[in-house]
């Protein structure tokens, strides 16, 4: 009985990973052992979790997503996005929890893992809409050459780009003009966030005797964000493909799922979100460790945790792109969609404490955000215009 034929017992595996890293590995990181000890745990729990685990669960939202939206006429990259943000919420939210555990009683370690925080949750929105722009650029310059090309340049074994006249399907313009308004949402969403924080959040820390400043998303501006991205999820929520087109593709594609009820798909990503949130708790605990022991800057593990939380993010864009299915257009809402529900998540920890810290550092961190949001929108708008020009 392999994994590929019995998803159900390679949940339970992946669920069963994520335990061992949270109550088994997780033991090791304790004071009490030695700080090589404590390290080489560190290195399991974010080797393992990142390369199985987060892995895993992404090859599970990839193969559920299609059938659902297929079933539900719900947008692929919102479904996408729903399985593929969690871990990237979950390692945000648990940090910040552990901040506010930690307010009255340590409040120089509640601000680092409120920074941590800050700095995963929009730290990880800088890495998957920088590997979209990648995985798109990539598809233009096959079709703009009408040949096939290396994902990366002489690495073979991540796959290759066929030139959009080889696909099997291609998206739908509507579903590219959608990518493009979620992905301009993001950009309004992401502004507004930073613009808030500067202006409203500034904290005073000189009883803290932290160098730098500190800024907070407080919680009028966390309500009001958290209204917004509900909104623009709730507006998107729909697909734009043409349904007929899809379901000869299902059937050869997803045939697992696609013979299953919509309770047991459900119940599978349930599973998958499951195992998501044991690992990204230990992740989280890991981080903290690494940079106590080693001296690294909260904010640099943060923004380097966040390549952890995206990770599954990145392999559904990878594999929808070197796959020629017409799913590209998925993967595109999906990055837009993955970074409202992380953001999502950095409203409500707002809501809960008006703690969520950062420092000068997380203002460059929206920079490169709507820098790199820009230039997606840019290479979405170029493929729009070769499927314009070719559509016969």
């Amino acid at each position: 009985m392999s994994f590929t034929k019995n998803r159900l017992l390679f949940l339970f595996i992946l669920i069963i990973s994520a335990l061992i890293l949270r109550f088994g590995l997780g033991i090791f990181l304790s004071e009490e052992y030695s700080g090589s000890i404590r390290i080489i745990a560190v290195l399991f729990i974010l080797g393992i979790g990142a390369a199985f685990t987060l892995r895993g669960t992404a090859k599970i939202i990839e193969e559920t997503t299609e059938v659902l939206h297929e079933r539900t006429h719900l947008a692929g990259g919102l479904l996408q996005s729903f399985g593929t943000a969690f871990p990237d919420m979950v390692l945000g939210v648990v940090a910040a929890l552990i901040s506010l555990s930690l307010r009255n009683t340590d409040m120089t370690m509640a601000i680092n893992y409120a920074i941590i925080a800050a700095a995963t949750t929009f730290g990880s929105n800088i890495y998957n809409i920088l590997y979209a722009t990648w995985a798109i650029f990539r598809q233009n310059l096959a079709n703009r050459l009408n040949k096939k090309l290396l994902m990366f340049p002489y690495l073979k074994f991540l796959g290759s780009v066929r030139p959009m006249s080889e696909h099997k399907r291609k998206p739908g313009l509507s579903e590219i003009d959608t990518s493009i308004s979620v992905s301009t949402a993001l950009t309004v969403l992401t502004g507004i966030v930073a613009l808030s924080m500067v202006i409203f959040g500034q904290v005073k820390n000189e009883e803290l005797g932290m160098a730098g400043d500190l800024y907070q998303l407080i919680r009028p501006v966390g309500a009001v964000v958290f209204v917004l991205a509900l909104f623009i999820l709730f507006n998107f929520r729909k697909s734009a493909k043409h349904e007929a087109t899809q379901t000869t593709e299902i059937i050869e594609e997803e045939k697992y799922y696609f013979k299953k009820s919509n309770l047991v798909i459900w119940f599978n990503l349930a599973l998958a979100g499951v195992a998501i949130l044991f690992c990204a708790e230990s992740m989280v605990r890991a981080i903290e460790v690494f940079c106590t022991i080693t001296g690294l800057p909260f904010v640099i593990a943060g923004v380097l945790a966040g390549v952890i939380g995206c990770l599954g993010e990145m392999i559904v864009v990878h594999n929808f792109s070197v796959n020629p299915n017409g799913r590209i257009g998925d993967a595109v809402v999906g990055v837009a969609m993955d970074n409202i529900v992380t953001i999502i998540g950095a409203s409500l920890v707002a809501i809960m404490g008006g703690i969520f810290l950062g420092g000068n550092a997380l203002i460059m961190i929206f920079v490169i955000i709507l820098t790199a949001n820009t230039v997606l929108i840019w290479q979405i708008s170029k493929l729009k215009n070769y499927l314009l020009i070719s559509k016969p």
